[in-house]
């Protein structure tokens, strides 16, 4: 099969992506064989390029976001079968889409939205999972009325996780949702995912809250530079309100919580699958719900950039816009 790998490298300094031919992998288990049919580039791919460095001697295969068909089932298999469309974020711990074929637990795997294309499915998966559980499992909102009186501030608003996690705060809760974004075209962006209010996070958050009616939030969702925004963000929040974050923020000084027992909550979509949880099987829910809502015209694909066929070429060509920051929506390519 067709598959871009990099291998070894020195002095960390990463080995360059190259198309190859690999042995197609065989599914044992719980595994789907997936003919991947499109993929989605996110920074988990650049962030482990540049620092994971295979064997010598071994190939790494990147990439954890896509869909395709379900070409082959292990002996455990009993939601899927072949000629299924599914969609899916995949396991780090297991070789990546990059890839003709890829085997993925079905535990983790979604039925793919009915209403969308292959590359427009596959700009949702790794997004609309981390988004889904920091809302519901980390910041524990309530659905409906029973969030009525919450506000939840989105930092980094514009990208790919603040796209889908927006849609889903204004679909399936009450809450009133805040996005920040700096550029017109962010602001733009973030406003037709649905905000309620759209801040600049590089003015003075206060006085835009206030200019918004608000006194206070009750819940923040800090997806980038939370050690540039955190206690700016500490000083809006209501006492014992929730703060959830999902990037790698140099310091964090969790003292300044304290004072108003805000509680933190780490978001990280790899780890059902990293540890085999019990409860792995949550996040096929979790696609399957979305496709759901996506299909009743409730979720839109958060997909704003096609970078043509999967090849070393054009993957690096992603990889290099997705380090540059500032991406609205998602990336995608389609097709071997």
């Amino acid at each position: 099969m067709k598959a871009i790998v990099y291998s070894h490298f020195e002095a960390n300094y990463p080995s360059v992506l190259v198309d190859d031919e690999l042995p197609k992998p065989e599914p044992v288990g719980y595994d789907l064989q997936i003919q991947v049919k499109a993929i989605s580039v996110n920074p988990v791919d650049c962030k482990i390029h540049q620092n994971v460095n295979p064997e010598k001697g071994e190939l790494k295969i990147l990439g954890w976001d896509a869909a395709g068909i379900v070409s082959a089932v292990g002996e455990k298999v009993s939601t899927y079968k072949v000629g299924d469309k599914v969609y899916f974020a995949g396991d780090l711990t297991r070789p990546g889409c990059n890839a003709e074929y890829q085997c993925v637990d079905e535990r983790i795997v979604g039925k793919m939205p009915e209403s969308l294309s292959f590359s427009e499915a596959a700009a949702l998966p790794l997004t609309a999972i981390t988004a889904w559980e920091l809302l519901f499992d980390r910041l524990e909102l309530k659905g409906d009325a029973d969030s009525s009186d919450h506000v939840i501030m989105v930092t980094g608003a514009a990208g790919g996780v603040g796209s889908i996690l927006i849609q889903l705060a204004k679909c399936l809760t009450a809450a009133k949702v805040i996005g920040t974004a700096s550029r017109e075209e962010s602001r733009t962006w973030v406003k037709g995912m649905g905000a309620d209010y759209v801040v600049n996070h590089h003015q003075n958050l206060e006085l835009q809250l206030k200019e918004c009616g608000l006194e206070s939030i009750t819940h923040v969702a800090s997806l980038t530079h939370t050690d540039q925004h955190y206690k700016s963000l500490v000083a809006l929040m209501a006492p014992q309100s929730k703060f959830a974050l999902i990037d790698d923020p140099v310091e964090l000084d969790i003292k300044v919580f304290k004072r108003k027992s805000i509680s933190i909550h780490w978001e990280f979509m790899y780890t059902r699958s990293m540890f085999q949880t019990e409860d792995m099987g949550a996040q096929q829910v979790i696609l399957n719900e979305v496709s759901r809502l996506v299909d009743a015209g409730e979720l839109k694909t958060t997909l704003t950039q096609h970078y043509g066929k999967i090849n070393a070429e054009n993957l690096s060509k992603a990889h290099q816009r997705i380090q540059k920051g500032n991406m609205v929506g998602k990336l995608v390519l389609e097709g071997f």
